[in-house]
Order: structure tokens, then sequence, then C-alpha cells
């Protein structure tokens, strides 16, 4: 998959039949959860450099809060520091395959703190509140070798949409390297109208 010819990314949704069963929000003792507060711009430019989405600034996050659903942006937090160490953000962001689109985006963690489910939190607890605001279209976007978010989606619920031809070979590949259950007749290939 080289640079001149850029691959499309994957889209996992929220399936309709979990809209009455939201994922559990989990954390370590150690860690708190909460939403975004004025003054946690810098730590979370800090936060997606080591997620490597380095170069985030005002400039780039005004779209992102503007679209941003009130309280969906949740943190977690360190509790001895005070530092973010997870975020992810609820968005309305509407695309082709999901024209009422509520997208999961902008999934970070620290690498310091990885393997202690801060990533899941957050994302459940994103999730949690889309279906709580009565969202039905609920997605992500991510790619083929984020491996660890990838299991991570799985395990909350999320399913592949399978909205190109080719996106059921390339989850085929991705089940074999997680050993998750390639069930392609299972996943939807269009969202919810």
């Amino acid at each position: 998959m080289g640079n001149d010819n850029p691959v499309v990314q994957l889209k996992m949704v929220w399936p309709e039949n979990l809209l009455q069963n939201p994922p559990e929000v989990k954390l370590p003792a150690g860690y708190n959860l909460r939403t975004f507060q004025a003054g946690d711009e810098a730590q979370f430019y800090r936060l997606m450099e080591l997620a490597g989405w380095p170069g985030w600034d005002a400039e780039q996050l005004r779209p992102w809060q503007e679209a941003g659903f009130e309280d969906c942006w949740f943190f977690a937090v360190e509790t001895v520091s005070g530092k973010i160490v997870a975020s992810a953000m609820g968005v309305h962001d509407p695309t082709d395959p999901n024209p009422e689109g509520s997208e999961l985006g902008w999934v970070a963690g620290d690498p310091d703190h990885a393997g202690r489910g801060l990533g899941r939190a957050v994302c459940a607890a994103v999730t949690r509140r889309l279906i709580e605001l009565g969202r039905r279209d609920i997605y992500l976007n991510t790619d083929d070798w984020r491996l660890p978010a990838l299991k991570t989606y799985f395990k909350l619920g999320y399913v592949p949409l399978l909205f190109l031809p080719e996106m059921a070979e390339r989850w085929q590949v991705i089940c074999g390297q997680l050993d998750w259950p390639f069930t392609p007749e299972k996943w939807p290939t269009t969202r919810i109208k």
C-alpha cells in the first residue's frame, strides 16, 4: 500500500440491534473519565502527537469542536497526575455511506498507558453518549494496520461496513491477524436509512 495510491479507510458501524444495549464504560483503578473542559487543548495536542498525529493546533481542532455533540468528547485522566492519557470524540460527520452519520473519531492514547483498557473506555463512553442523544448511524474510520484499535472496536460491538467490493478481502486479512471470526455475511453493506 504505497503513498502514490491512497487506500480508502475502513469503516466500522454500531449495529442497529445494539442501539438498545450501549457498551459498558470500565476504567482501571488510577484513572477517571471526564469530558472536555476549556484549557484541555494543549494536553490534547500532546496526546495526538504521541498517538502519531503531530501538528494539531487550534485551527485543526476548531472544525471538530464545531461538529461535536454536547458532552461527547471524553478523556481518560490519570488520577494522580491529572494527565490526559486517552481521548475520543463524537461528531456529526455525514458521509456518502453514512448520510446521517455520527462519527466516533480521533481516538488516541498515550503509549505509556497502553494495554489498560483506556481506549476502550473512551470509545465506549462516546458510543454510549451518541446512543443517549438518539443517534442511530454511528460509525468510525480506521486503518488496516491499527490492529489493537480494531480489536478494541470489535470487542465493543462495532462491525465492519462492507461499502466497497474490496472491503471483504481486507477484513478477511485483518480477522486472520486478530484471530477474530470472519463473518462477512453478518456485516452490513449499507447504513441505516
